[in-house]
């Protein structure tokens, strides 16, 4: 599970909450049951798509757009640019449509020429059509005045929840399974995909020598690729455990009992990840790049893109001589999901007026 479901996952059952019918079409391949459920108030379709790379969202989306217009909702709410390329069609039926632009899906190392042409061509088509833009980000609110001259975008962050600290027991289970030790390891989470940069971490790790702590990468390959295999191949040379994906609980203990967490991310948006790391007061390394950089840390907190030499400088300064922080404030200034679902639920009820 990535951002986009995990804001998803946060914001809709906050909406229901607030009073607001939300039925979601997901994508079938990746829901815990075939057949439609209900999550915290939230009705769940899912859809089926072939699981084929730059073909699923296609087809998926394809698919939800004849089902959506059985509904007859009185919001239409497309998320990525990906499926933005159906906002015409939906405004052509007389449907409110607002899509949220998560991140230039087009900078993805994954993609290749083509299917980078047609998710610009969808960020075109969405940001002309749909009647509102969500933005993440002051980045992403900037390029789209830029390049499409848009003024119908509405800032709105991701966020993240705040947990309760874990008992000593269950945390111990889980680090146990691992191996691991409190506040004795190296942690990243993410997609293994190129532009997560996991490769840099990786030679960072090795570069600093740290064979007393260990590193962990938490996540998987939605498509098993050349660059995953050969990451996992990297990862085992230098001892770096992968537990996979993992969540709920078990994420948790993995996540508050860090020494230090890092994403050395090429491309994002805004990413939650990073979010969920402050949430946890973790020590946090972050690429330098301008989605990253708007969340408020301090300087040193970043490092150069792709500069294996200073992250693995930053990484041995951060293990010798950690530091105590309070970046749970940062959480609750500006990334609260009450917050994020308040302005949604406004946007949605200036839509329907």
């Amino acid at each position: 599970m990535g951002g986009i479901e995990t804001h998803c996952q946060q914001l809709y059952p906050r909406l229901v909450e607030r009073g607001a019918e939300v039925v979601i079409f997901a994508r079938k391949a990746y829901t815990p049951q075939k057949t439609p459920y209900v999550y915290k108030g939230v009705q769940v379709v899912p859809v089926y798509a072939p699981k084929i790379a730059g073909l699923e969202t296609f087809v998926h989306t394809f698919r939800c757009f004849l089902k959506v217009l059985l509904l007859k909702p009185d919001i239409v709410h497309l998320h990525a640019i990906g499926p933005s390329f159906v906002a015409p069609f939906f405004r052509l039926f007389g449907l409110k449509v607002v899509y949220t632009h998560h991140g230039q899906d087009y900078n993805r190392a994954k993609w290749g020429w083509f299917a980078k042409a047609i998710l610009r061509l969808s960020e075109f088509v969405g940001t002309t059509f749909s009647n509102c833009v969500i933005v993440i980000s002051d980045l992403l609110e900037n390029w789209l005045s830029e390049k499409y001259h848009c003024k119908r975008t509405f800032r709105i962050n991701n966020g993240v929840t705040l947990q309760p600290t874990l008992s000593q027991e269950v945390a111990d289970k889980w680090l146990d399974k691992y191996g691991l030790k409190g506040k004795r390891y190296i942690f990243a989470l993410g997609r293994f995909v190129k532009e997560k940069g996991f490769h840099d971490l990786i030679a960072a790790y090795k570069k600093a020598n740290l064979n007393d702590i260990p590193l962990v990468i938490a996540g998987t390959a939605d498509f098993e690729s050349g660059y995953a295999e050969k990451m996992k191949a990297d990862a085992a040379e230098v001892g770096a455990i992968l537990p996979g994906y993992i969540h709920g609980e078990e994420l948790q203990a993995v996540f508050e009992n860090a020494s230090l967490f890092v994403i050395p991310s090429y491309h994002e948006g805004l990413p939650i990840v990073l979010l969920e790391a402050l949430g946890y007061n973790r020590n946090v390394i972050a690429s330098d790049i301008p989605a990253n950089m708007e969340v408020p840390l301090p300087e040193e907190c970043f490092f150069e893109l792709g500069n294996v030499e200073e992250l693995a400088k930053k990484i041995q300064l951060f293990m010798d001589n950690p530091i105590e922080r309070d970046f749970k404030r940062i959480v609750l200034r500006y990334y609260d999901w009450d917050v994020i679902a308040d302005r949604t639920m406004k946007l949605y009820q200036i839509l329907i007026k």
